[in-house]
Parts: structure tokens; C-alpha cells; sequence
């Protein structure tokens, strides 16, 4: 693995600033947006040139994704490809990278500028593997893994392929089956993963009625978003009452918590207190924090939000 967690051939950060970054995801190069990189300068201005696809907004408000037919050093094949998505308007294919060799992630194009990737869990990826083999062995048993807001099944395929019995939580069916497509190409298909697409907070809060238990929660949580019957998640207003319940579903046996985030303006400090409050009780235990960042040849690292690991 290279520092950002995947080779590069898989991943690679190429250069941020000026509000975006540029990276490759296997054979393409993408240029986005990044407000995190908003008052950085750009290190190399002519690598821009070489991105195959590039997403921005207008000033209208309008957001979309362009392919550029004439980036230098293009081979002849990616640039025919490139040529005929361009000219018949068709829909840009979806491609697949991949994580060392523990499983695939298949990326698509999405209207808000996502690809179906957070490239930043890769590190908190390979932690949460170390962590599930150090619980199996601890209680010689698989670990029961409570993954919410699973997004496209990343954490999930991490901790099953270490021996995880992984329910995974998502609001948006559409994303749900991306994630169990992931575990198919992976081949993961007939791993122990649930597949539930229910609202995070009121799943936490039937499960504890239940009495079920676990023995590890990851979590993910946006700043914003909806449940599947428009429940309303506001991260600074419901965060704690889900950390409660994820404490009360782990209070057994607990091997391990992860917790990330990539809101704007809640800070480590902030998150941290909370987190040990909510799980332990008293803001003076918890786990460990730190930054996620995006990482290619040094010194490029930019930061993209934060973790905090139990134990």
C-alpha cells in the first residue's frame, strides 16, 4: 500500500488547490471540487491539463461533468473512448479500482460530483481489519459489525473479509444495491452481510428495544441528509442520541468503535468530547483522534476530516 492506503495505480492524489483536487481512480484522472483545498496554492498548474473529466458548478447553480478529448499523453484508446462519450452523449461507464487485494470498489459518475468512494477511509479501512481479526481471536467468535450510513459498502467489505458478521445500514436503496455490487465483484456475495436500508437513528433505537447486540459500530454520519420515509438527520442536533444507543448495542462486548466526519465547523475537540461522553459516560476516556487526509507524493496531503478510534 502507498501512504494514501491504496497503490498508485489505484488511487492517487495528483495536486489540490484553488478549491479542488486532482486525482487519479485507476485509469482516469478526475479534477473536482475541494473546499478544504479553497486558500491552497497548486503546486503543478500544467498537470491540470491531463484530467480526463473535470465537475463543476455554474454560477447559475447548474453542476455537470465534462470529459476533455485532448489531454496530453492520452493513449489512443482512452482517447477514443473519451471521443465517443463525447460525441454520442452517452452516459460515462462505470470502472472499478481496487484495495490491495481485500476487495473492489466499482465507481460511477454521480450529478453532485461523487464517484461512489471516499478515498480517505482507505487507512481506517485497513484498521478496522486489524481490528476484527484482534476481536475474533479475543472472543473466539465472529464479531458482530453494526456499519450505519454504509454508503457504498467500503467499511462493510473491510470487515467482512476479515471475518465480520457486517450489518449494514443505509437510507438510499439505490446506494444499498451499489454496496452489495461491490460485494459481488469482490467476491463477497455469499459473505455474512445484512443489507437494510432504514433510517440510522430509528434502527439504533429498535435494536435496543430488541436487546440485540454488537460488537463493533462504525459510523459515517453526513451533516445533513433524510431517511428513507423523510426522517430528518441534522449531525449537531442528533449525533449524541445515536452515539447513546450505539453505546447500549456495544456495552456487552465492545472491541471496537469508528467514528468519522467530514462536517464543516465540528471540530476534533467537539467530536471527541461527545463521543466519549455518549459511549463512556465521562469525557475524560475514549478513543484516539485524528485527521484523514488525502495523501500522494510528498508533501501533498490534504486534510479531509476526522476519525476517532475505540480502542
Amino acid at each position: 500500500m502507498a501512504t494514501s492506503g491504496f497503490t498508485t495505480d489505484q488511487y492517487e492524489l495528483l495536486d489540490f488547490g484553488s478549491g479542488r483536487k486532482l486525482e487519479r481512480f485507476g485509469e482516469w484522472i478526475l479534477d473536482r471540487e475541494s473546499p478544504a483545498a479553497d486558500t491552497q496554492q497548486r503546486s503543478d498548474p500544467a498537470l491540470w491539463k491531463t484530467a480526463d473529466l473535470v465537475f463543476k458548478r455554474s454560477a447559475g447553480g447548474d453542476q455537470k461533468w465534462s470529459t476533455n478529448t485532448n489531454p496530453p499523453n492520452l493513449s489512443r484508446e482512452k482517447n477514443e473512448k473519451l471521443k465517443s462519450i463525447t460525441q454520442t452523449g452517452a452516459e460515462f461507464p462505470p470502472w472499478e479500482i481496487s484495495f490491495g487485494d481485500h476487495f473492489k470498489l466499482r465507481l460511477q459518475l454521480s450529478p453532485v460530483g461523487h464517484i461512489g468512494v471516499f478515498p480517505e477511509q482507505a487507512k481506517n479501512w485497513a484498521w478496522l481489519m486489524r481490528q476484527v481479526r484482534r476481536g475474533i481471536k479475543a472472543y473466539g467468535e465472529p464479531l458482530r459489525v453494526l456499519n450505519l450510513f454504509g454508503y457504498t459498502g467500503g467499511s462493510t467489505l473491510a470487515a467482512a473479509v476479515a471475518g465480520a458478521e457486517v450489518t449494514h445500514i443505509d437510507s438510499a436503496g439505490n446506494i444499498i444495491e451499489r454496496a452489495r455490487e461491490n460485494a459481488k465483484i469482490s467476491g463477497l456475495q455469499d459473505a455474512p452481510i445484512r443489507w437494510i436500508q432504514e433510517d440510522a437513528q430509528l434502527f439504533c433505537q429498535r435494536e435496543v428495544k430488541r436487546g440485540n447486540t454488537y460488537h463493533a459500530v462504525i459510523l459515517d454520519p453526513p451533516s445533513y441528509g433524510h431517511g428513507p420515509k423523510n426522517q430528518v438527520w441534522k449531525i449537531n442536533q442528533h449525533l449524541g442520541e445515536l452515539l447513546a444507543n450505539c453505546s447500549k448495542l456495544t456495552e456487552q462486548q465492545r472491541s471496537f468503535m469508528l467514528l468519522t466526519s467530514h462536517t464543516v465547523g465540528l471540530g476534533a475537540a467537539d467530536l471527541e468530547a461527545m463521543f466519549a461522553d455518549r459511549i463512556f459516560g465521562h469525557c475524560s476516556a475514549g478513543g484516539s483522534t485524528g485527521e484523514m487526509q488525502l495523501m500522494g507524493k510528498p508533501p501533498l496531503r490534504l486534510r479531509a476530516g476526522t476519525y476517532i478510534r475505540f480502542p
